[in-house]
Parts: structure tokens; C-alpha cells; sequence
């Protein structure tokens, strides 16, 4: 599978996930619902790669966040998350918001449901793909 690429409305910030990302992930929580973002997960500057300006936020209301939000400063569309904490072998998980790219590279792409507002798990498949999430 070709690289695949995103970008923010006004071209300024760009990401690049190398290989297939598998099954990228709709979640519930009270960010990604207002967000409608579609997440493909790796780690920085292994297979993703984000480029450009990045204004960040990150939860005021969590004592512990252990993610920050990357948005353009110039067009306000989400670019991705990071963690804040790199793991034991120092890599720094990472997630791009998919539906920056365009459609017709990523409507195959299965989803996967989180529910991050409530059991903080996985939920059952229902077989949809973000082509079904978009038209």
C-alpha cells in the first residue's frame, strides 16, 4: 500500500503515515465527538511524520492528561494527538486524524469503535468503513 498523506484546509500542516494503517479508530470521548476525527495510530517519526505549524491543547481539567492535541494555528482543522510520555524503549505514540486525506485513499479503511467516554474498551464492529461515515 502507497504512503498515505493529509493535510489541514489551508495546506499549511501536513502528516504522512507510511504503509497500511490498518483499521483506524471513531471514539466517543468528549474530544474526539466534537473533533469528528478518525484516528491511524503508529509512533513519531517512525511511520508518521507530521509536518508544518502546530498550535497544541491539552486538558485543563485532567490532572493527568496524556495527550495533547495538534491543530493548525492558521485554519483550526485537528492534525493529530501525541502522548506526552514517550515508553520504555522512548517511542512517542502518535495518531493522525485521517479524514485529512483525501477520501478516495482512505474509504476502504475499516473502523473501529472506542468507547472513551465510559468503559474506556473497545466495542463490537459493525462492519463499516469511512467511505460509510462520510457519504
Amino acid at each position: 500500500m502507497p504512503d498515505l498523506t493529509g493535510s489541514c484546509h489551508c495546506g499549511a500542516t501536513s502528516w504522512t503515515l507510511e504503509g497500511d494503517p490498518g483499521s483506524v479508530t471513531a471514539c466517543n470521548c468528549t474530544l474526539c465527538r466534537r473533533y469528528g476525527v478518525l484516528w491511524a495510530y503508529d509512533y513519531e517519526n517512525e511511520r508518521i511524520r507530521v509536518s508544518g505549524p502546530t498550535k497544541t491543547y491539552i486538558r485543563a481539567d485532567d490532572p493527568k492528561p496524556g495527550i495533547e492535541i495538534h491543530f493548525c494555528p492558521t485554519c483550526g482543522n485537528v492534525i493529530c494527538w501525541r502522548g506526552l510520555a514517550t515508553d520504555a524503549s522512548n517511542r512517542r505514540r502518535i495518531a493522525v486524524n485521517i479524514r485529512l486525506a483525501p477520501p478516495e485513499t482512505v474509504a476502504h479503511l475499516p473502523i473501529d469503535h472506542f468507547d472513551g467516554l465510559e468503559t474506556w474498551k473497545d466495542l463490537p464492529s459493525d462492519g463499516r468503513c469511512v467511505r460509510d461515515l462520510w457519504f
